[in-house]
């Protein structure tokens, strides 16, 4: 009997790119999600669910819930029999954040806590996190490996993400039976090579290649550079770009560790290799054959020059590697903005 993992918040970018992996890999998903940052297709279905089933050709277990409702949440557990849970939803802007801090300590300290609580109520103790390597700060050394302090965040949406490994750490450590794998992720770009789904931001893109697609494609006419004066080869920030489905490869094996009985376990995942904005913008250049216009404008608060991971430690442990470069990001992406120009 294949196993059924809870994805909360699988509607949106990365969760979607996860509950395709998790069919691949024979797993059943069931996925929840409140549409904050999803669009609904046909049959109350997320359109980009609606999507990874005509890749996948069978159908995606959904349910429209918010993970603060609790009593939505206990329902459920109580419907399903879920041998993990891969835990995505919470609010993820981390300019909104700052405007907005008690919004996103509500939504993901307290979602966090209902879940947890649930999962506990119900005899469900394994959890894979998405976490960030925002939690890590303004780096003291590069790269970043896993035992580099964590707790210095620069926003409430990294404070949030450092307050929930607290958590799930604390828990781990006072019932022996939980087991959790907390991923911090780089910069997840890309998108499944079918161009059938991809990153969908409402409103104006907080990411850089989002942006840089959109401009590419013809909807912004420009890209703000954000400082061009940091301590880097070309004076722009430096980032480790992950391809959206080495990072959704990289839960599948997640769960596998789980099945070990690890306790607690943090990976960082990203290639080990950092890119300049300026750089970006090229690599986007080539893959879409058009000019992207860009201007230099004044850092932004809370931006740091460089940052990228030292992945060695899941590739060890989890068997994990980044598979993808630079140039298969772009093209993936190109293609999905160009078959999806407004999004889904």
């Amino acid at each position: 009997m294949a196993e059924k993992i809870l994805v909360t918040g699988g509607a949106g970018y990365i969760g979607s790119h996860c509950v395709l992996e998790l069919v691949e890999a024979g797993y059943v998903p069931v996925v929840i999600d409140n549409f904050h940052n999803a669009i609904q297709g046909a049959d109350a279905l997320p359109e980009s669910l609606r999507r990874v089933q005509q890749i996948v050709r069978q159908p995606i277990l959904f349910q429209e819930l918010d993970i603060t409702d609790e009593a939505a949440l206990q329902e459920l557990f109580s419907k399903h029999h879920f041998s993990a849970v891969m835990h995505f939803a919470g609010l993820k802007a981390v300019g909104e954040s700052v405007q907005k801090p008690l919004e996103y300590y509500r939504v993901n300290l307290t979602g966090t806590i209902r879940l947890l609580e649930t999962m506990k109520t119900h005899g469900v103790r394994n959890i894979v996190f998405s976490s960030s390597a925002t939690v890590y700060g303004d780096p003291k050394y590069l790269p970043l490996d896993e035992n580099h302090p964590v707790g210095g965040c620069t926003n409430p949406y990294g404070k949030s993400k450092y307050f929930i490994e607290e958590m799930i750490r604390d828990l781990c450590k006072a019932e022996r039976d939980w087991n959790a794998v907390l991923l911090r992720y780089f910069n997840p770009i890309g998108a499944h090579e079918s161009g059938m789904i991809g990153e969908d931001p409402q409103g104006i893109p907080n990411n850089l290649m989002p942006y840089v697609a959109q401009v590419a494609v013809g909807r912004r006419e420009f890209l703000n550079v954000f400082g061009n004066d940091y301590t880097t080869d070309d004076g722009t920030g430096v980032r480790d770009y992950i391809h959206v489905v080495d990072l959704a490869k990289g839960h599948i094996a997640a769960l596998k560790k789980l099945k070990e009985n690890c306790g607690c376990k943090i990976y960082n995942l990203g290639t080990g290799t950092g890119y300049s904005v300026l750089q970006m913008v090229q690599a986007m250049e080539k893959a879409s054959g058009r000019e992207i216009k860009y201007k230099i404008t004044g850092r932004r608060e809370g931006d740091v020059a460089s940052c990228y991971a030292n992945p060695a430690l899941a590739e060890r442990e989890l068997g994990w590697k980044a598979a993808f470069g630079l140039d298969k990001m772009c093209e993936d992406l190109w293609r999905w903005q160009l078959q999806n120009p407004t999004g889904f």
